[in-house]
């Protein structure tokens, strides 16, 4: 005689539902896993990418300084950097600065004439962050920091100690000086010989820790 034909119990189904449940589980949470760490290292790429990015037009700005000896060739005040750079139209002036944690860039149209540098570098001093050639270049920026190479040391360009300086009637300068009455004449401050510059990334910005980066001036004069 045939025997009859045998079926699945319902404890054995639900047993191996329960096991297709949890592998399924552990299938998708490695899936997941991958996906996140695709997305973050994808992010991490981009911003390791722009960082490098905008320190090559860093660097492009200190290769091209230019001494006017009108205003300032650099100055850092602790919240902005102040350098004059030379293009083929002329003299650009150009600031870099952090607001809102994004380090921007404002470069102005070149000039020829030493009036409209004048006014450049007066305007320079009063930026919002919402002119016409201002550039969010560094995003996800906590805070950062400028040294200048002087007399084989790196020194605070805001602390007294930061003074590389030629006496009064050595070059055409005018406007340069850093202040001085009758009795104490105006000395003119020459740019320093190397800038080192610190950049400590904020939380969640997909750049860890502190960037530094020096560079070695060869100012131009003419």
């Amino acid at each position: 005689m045939a025997r009859p034909k045998r079926g699945f119990t319902l404890i054995e189904v639900l047993v191996t539902i329960t096991i297709l449940a949890v592998l399924a589980g552990m299938a998708w949470r490695g899936v997941d896993s991958l996906v996140r760490t695709k997305t973050i290292s994808e992010a991490r790429l981009d911003g390791v990418l722009r960082l490098n990015t905008v320190l090559a037009q860093w660097e492009t700005d200190l290769a091209t300084l230019y001494d006017t000896e009108q205003v300032p060739a650099i100055q850092f005040d602790g919240a902005s950097l102040r350098l004059t750079r030379r293009t083929e139209d002329g003299v650009q002036m150009v600031v870099w600065t952090l607001r809102d944690g994004s380090w921007n860039r404002w470069a102005a149209q070149p000039v020829v004439r030493k009036a409209d540098l004048q006014e450049q570098w007066m305007r320079a001093q009063q930026l919002l962050g919402n002119e016409a050639g201002t550039v969010r270049a560094l995003p996800g920026v906590l805070q950062w920091q400028v040294y200048f190479w002087r007399d084989n040391a790196w020194t605070n360009p805001q602390s007294t100690g930061d003074i590389d300086s030629k006496p009064p009637g050595e070059g055409s300068g005018k406007g340069a000086g850093t202040g001085g009455t009758a009795g104490n004449p105006v000395v003119e401050q020459l740019p320093p010989q190397g800038v080192r510059l610190v950049l400590t990334a904020a939380p969640g910005s997909g750049l860890n820790g502190s960037y530094t980066r020096d560079t070695v001036l060869r100012v131009r004069t003419e």
